[in-house]
């Protein structure tokens, strides 16, 4: 089940939220868990005890890693038992198709005969639940959080449907006090409606739209400078738009639970260096892998080497993490080797003011990487890049031309206007002094009430361009979200 689907929209969700509210604030994390496993059984039954399993396994080490005492010997072995444990479940489920097709082409061309291995299923989700169990035992081990004896709480943690298929990675520290004691108003509600549509409509309308673009150009046996461009750009804004589209929508249903999660996009192709693009792009799993992994490597308490090695690594095996191919671990290589890059240069700060040269440059690099994360294989991306560095003929081909549409041209520059209005936006925002935040109903001198209709008009255009996104969705064919495959 995916919430860009009339099931989901016109089915599970009301059905859900009328049995949450009516519920006691006893029940509501036992409903969420239970609705949770519901929604992930939609995709395959059989893995729900995968998932399950692995709860209750990270349940168990949490209470042997609390018991033995923060930092201690005891409980570090619990610890490596468990990480252990979670990394080998990830391995095999995402990695053994990868590991065995490797090793049979390197047996193949010695002339011996290749290993024999049934395809493994990859079960939706893994990345994402392995890695937040692992956060939790990890900071049980570091005191900074006590081991829950509450199993209900901490299943429901992992399994939370809003976030559980593509992030964001949450961590059981920082929403262990929202399961004990969270808010439900009607402005928070009405706050979570309005993200989750806003997500709705860039998945929808933009994302989709762009998706035909995209698939298109890097399917081309023989594509111009001009394609591989196309293609390039098509499948930048796709992405952004697809994956924060999704985290607007989990953030939103989050709202409407009552739980507030964490901001995973603030406007990242606005950054002016790589090391800004990962502060504003995959936010949960940026500092997830800055804090139990690079910080775990070392991180730059020894020596400059060792700092750039540790930064290289982190991004070397968060591109592994994306995915069992050659084509994600050298996008993470790539970004890896710009952050030591601009770590050695000392252009790792945030900017002050808007500098366009390095924005381009760095909107370069970030174009540059997203065309082998997309690509199927090397050849695919060798292809891509072949045609996009040849600056032969711009023309489209006639291929593509006959293919692409008003609506897909009208899509993309709609696209690329608004990274470009809220990423400026975001910019000078941040550089300007706080203000407090703007409700529709606003307190006027005299005392009495007053709307800003600035916020009702967005409200609404909101509302119809969700509407309309609604009535497309239900004449296009089934579209996933790009991180489901993660």
């Amino acid at each position: 089940m995916v919430f860009s689907s009339n099931v989901f929209l016109f089915l599970f969700l009301p059905v859900f939220l009328g049995l949450y509210y009516v519920s006691g604030n006893r029940y509501r994390n036992l409903l969420l868990l239970v609705a949770s496993y519901i929604f992930y059984a939609w995709w395959r039954v059989d893995f729900l005890a995968l998932f399950a399993g692995v709860t209750l396994w990270n349940y168990w080490i949490g209470l042997k890693v609390g018991a033995a005492g923060v930092r201690t010997k005891p409980a570090q072995r619990w610890l490596l038992l468990g990480v252990g444990v979670d990394l080998c479940i990830l391995g095999y489920f995402k990695y053994a198709n990868f590991g065995v097709d490797s090793l049979n082409a390197i047996m193949t061309s010695m002339g011996l005969e290749p290993f024999i291995l049934t395809h493994v299923l990859l079960p939706i989700g893994i990345s994402f639940y392995i890695f937040e169990s692992i956060s939790y035992i990890i900071d049980v081990y570091r005191g900074d959080t006590p081991a829950t004896r509450n199993l209900i709480d901490f299943a429901a943690f992992v399994a939370i449907f809003p976030h559980l298929i593509a992030g964001p990675v949450l961590r059981f520290k920082d929403l262990v006090d929202q399961f004990n004691n969270r808010t439900h108003t009607l402005d928070k509600f009405s706050e979570g409606c309005t993200r989750f549509m806003q997500g709705f409509i860039k998945k929808v309308f933009i994302a989709d739209t762009l998706a035909v673009v995209a698939d298109h150009c890097f399917a081309l046996q023989n594509p111009t400078t001009g394609d591989a461009w196309l293609g390039a750009l098509a499948y930048t804004a796709q992405l952004y738009f697809d994956f924060s589209g999704y985290s607007d929508m989990a953030i939103g249903l989050g709202l409407m639970m009552g739980f507030r999660f964490m901001e995973n996009f603030k406007q990242p192709y606005i950054s002016q260096s790589i090391t800004e693009f990962w502060r504003r792009w995959h936010i949960s799993l940026s500092t997830w892998l800055r804090d139990y992994l690079y910080i775990t490597l070392g991180g730059n308490r020894k020596g400059t080497f060792n700092t750039y090695r540790n930064l290289f690594l982190t991004m070397l095996l968060g591109g592994l993490w994306h995915g069992a191919n050659f084509t994600y671990i050298i996008w993470g290589a790539w970004h890896g080797l710009w952050l030591a890059i601009e770590r050695a240069l000392g252009l790792d700060t945030n900017p002050q003011r808007f500098n366009p040269v390095k924005w381009a440059f760095t909107f370069l690099l970030v174009v540059v990487g997203w065309v082998i994360f997309r690509a199927e294989n090397l050849h695919v991306a060798a292809r891509m890049y072949g045609a996009m560095f040849s600056f032969g003929d711009w023309q489209l081909s006639e291929n593509n031309s006959a293919q692409l549409t008003g609506l897909q041209v009208a899509t993309l520059v709609v696209a690329y206007l608004t990274l470009a209005f809220f990423g400026l936006r975001d910019f000078y925002r941040n550089a300007a002094p706080k203000q407090a935040p703007r409700t529709p109903v606003q307190v006027n001198a005299d005392g009495s009430l007053g709307l800003d209709w600035t916020r009702v008009m967005t409200r609404a255009l909101v509302l119809l361009l969700f509407a309309a996104s609604v009535l497309k969705l239900s004449a296009q064919s089934y579209s996933p979200f790009l991180y489901f495959q993660f």
